[in-house]
């Protein structure tokens, strides 16, 4: 009973801080209020306190977030992207886990050199939905946007396949450079190849059970939920990257549902259904990190004597000389790899080189914010060494890795919305141009179709019948005019059809609530029974929700 009520305290948590997140009159991103409010619900007054296995930490956070991000990411600009976003996830990474695990253990020589590893790598994973959620959506140029949210997938992947490989050194003592490279490789492979096969299989059996037993989108959505903890039990029962393989049954998608794997009701309520818990898993990750403040604040005298047995204040110095180490190093690399890529093109014979912007580096360097990843990972950190003893400063590597978190949101914060009014504004996304060209030629296939079966169709009905249906498709086909010449290059014809499609939002919207209320009425009076009123009432959700999408 006890944790069933503490779960719903963290769900009713998730849910009071993201309402806190929006209405607050100073924007600061959500996992800043989750964590204070962590703390509050952890303080003696309150009393939650809740105790877990690192490893089911683990499984019950990692797939479903990273499998999440796998599906979400524009595969096009992630391969367009690849030798730059490979750069910073696996490059930078590596050099993240060598500069500041040495710095670490430099700093604080109480912590041994593979666990400081460990700390570096749990610490190199970054977070581009925290970024999003504290510049605002649609603020980041796109391409760093894209660049960012490619690095964050699969620097989630490499970071905890290192962090998992520095904390086998500091369990068994042992480590060589030339086994880990080339066991990375195969548990890599190996993770991203048990995904893309689950991934695919997954697609093949909705297409195999619709067939077979009609459209029903909870089997479906069910389904998909299990889809990321197999793929990662299943990696990890062959010893391969479970984390690499819950990315690529993300990543595979997009492509099933492009073979018409799912139907529109299940990819309606699988989308919906997979915001909604990436929301809460994350939610309830910083909510946890929260909870454990208080606890690590009052070991930080505990911690201290671990640390070397140095004034409590140093642990706080440690936090932000980390911080300011891993944008150092973050800066110093994307500023190298800019120069190299520049220096590649113009050794190419290219005729436009774009050199470095010192302000666009400056602000992905300080985009590296720390997150969940990092959260779930660190808490992951055994209890025990395998001989039964405590496993060593394990509350001080806590304490380290949630004061970066904090530093990291916090300095992202106060920078990044300055920094970006220093970028030269994009002319026109690609994003809102690819909408619109996108957009025009749909409109214009559905006009063709319509016509040609208008033709095909009236040659087989009666006069009276086919005067019915040429009115019909003339009705429907000037829908798709309307739409399209919204989109069209003309300004004069542009701004009359964006008056036009805003007139007709509005009306619609008007009749749409019109209708609501009627329904609500007789529903009141008992002219219709609550069965009726649901199935009319979705009927009305959906072109609403359409509507409000309209532009």
């Amino acid at each position: 009973m006890t944790i069933v009520f503490t779960v719903l305290i963290l769900l009713l948590g998730v849910a009071l801080s993201g309402i806190v997140a929006r209405i607050s009159p100073i924007r600061l991103p959500a996992p800043l209020f989750q964590i204070a409010l962590g703390a509050v619900l952890a303080l003696p007054v309150f009393g939650l306190k809740l105790s877990f296995d690192p490893e089911l930490f683990l499984l019950l956070f990692i797939p479903p977030l990273l499998f999440a991000d796998g599906w979400r990411i524009p595969k096009r600009e992630f391969f367009r992207l690849a030798p730059a976003i490979l750069a910073l996830a696996l490059g930078l990474v590596l050099f993240t886990v060598v500069g500041v695990g040495y710095f670490i253990h430099w700093l604080v020589p109480a912590i041994s050199l593979p666990v400081a590893f460990a700390l570096a790598a749990v610490l190199s994973p970054t977070d581009a939905v925290a970024v999003s959620a504290i510049v605002g959506k649609g603020r980041l140029p796109s391409r760093l946007q894209h660049l960012l949210e490619g690095e964050a997938l699969m620097n989630d992947a490499s970071g905890l396949v290192a962090f998992k490989f520095a904390i086998a050194a500091a369990l068994t003592g042992v480590f060589s450079l030339w086994d880990a490279s080339t066991r990375f490789l195969v548990i890599a492979a190996g993770g991203l190849a048990v995904g893309t096969a689950l991934g695919w299989s997954a697609g093949w059996a909705q297409r195999q059970i619709e067939r077979i037993s009609g459209d029903e989108p909870g089997i479906q959505v069910v389904l998909l939920i299990l889809l990321p903890f197999a793929a990662y039990i299943f990696a990890e029962h062959f010893e391969m990257s479970g984390i690499l393989s819950a990315v690529a049954a993300g990543m595979t998608m997009t492509y099933n549902q492009g073979l018409g794997a799912a139907s529109s009701a299940t990819r309606m309520q699988s989308q919906s259904l997979w915001a909604m818990l990436e929301f809460v898993f994350n939610g309830m990750t910083f909510l946890l990190l929260g909870m454990q403040l208080p606890g690590v604040i009052d070991m930080a005298h505990a911690d201290a004597v671990a640390a070397g047995n140095v004034p409590v204040w140093h642990l706080f110095a440690y936090i932000g000389a980390i911080t300011l180490v891993l944008v150092a190093l973050r800066f110093v690399w994307v500023w190298v790899t800019q120069h190299f890529r520049s220096f590649r093109r113009a050794m190419r014979g290219h005729a436009h080189i774009v050199k470095p912007d010192w302000r666009l580096v400056l602000v992905t360097s300080l985009s590296g914010v720390r997150g969940s990843i990092t959260m779930a990972g660190v808490m992951s950190v055994p209890l025990l060494l395998e001989d039964g003893t405590p496993f060593p400063a394990r509350d001080l590597l806590i304490f380290l890795a949630m004061g970066v978190i904090l530093c990291s949101l916090l300095g992202a914060v106060v920078t990044l919305p300055f920094l970006l009014r220093l970028l030269p504004p994009e002319q026109g996304t690609a994003r809102q141009q690819e909408l619109r060209s996108a957009g025009m030629r749909v409109a214009n296939a559905a006009i063709r179709a319509i016509e040609r079966r208008q033709g095909d169709v009236c040659l087989t009905l009666e006069p009276e019948d086919a005067a019915i249906y040429k009115e019909l498709s003339a009705t429907i086909t000037g829908a798709y005019r309307r739409r399209a010449e919204a989109l069209g290059e003309d300004e004069e014809v542009l701004e009359r059809a964006k008056r036009a499609r805003g007139f007709e939002r509005n009306l619609r919207l008007v009749g749409v609530r019109a209708e609501r209320a009627e329904l609500q009425r007789m529903r009141e009076r008992d002219v219709i029974n609550d069965e009726t009123m649901r199935d009319m009432m979705r009927e009305t959700d959906l072109v609403e929700t359409w509507l409000t999408k309209m532009q």
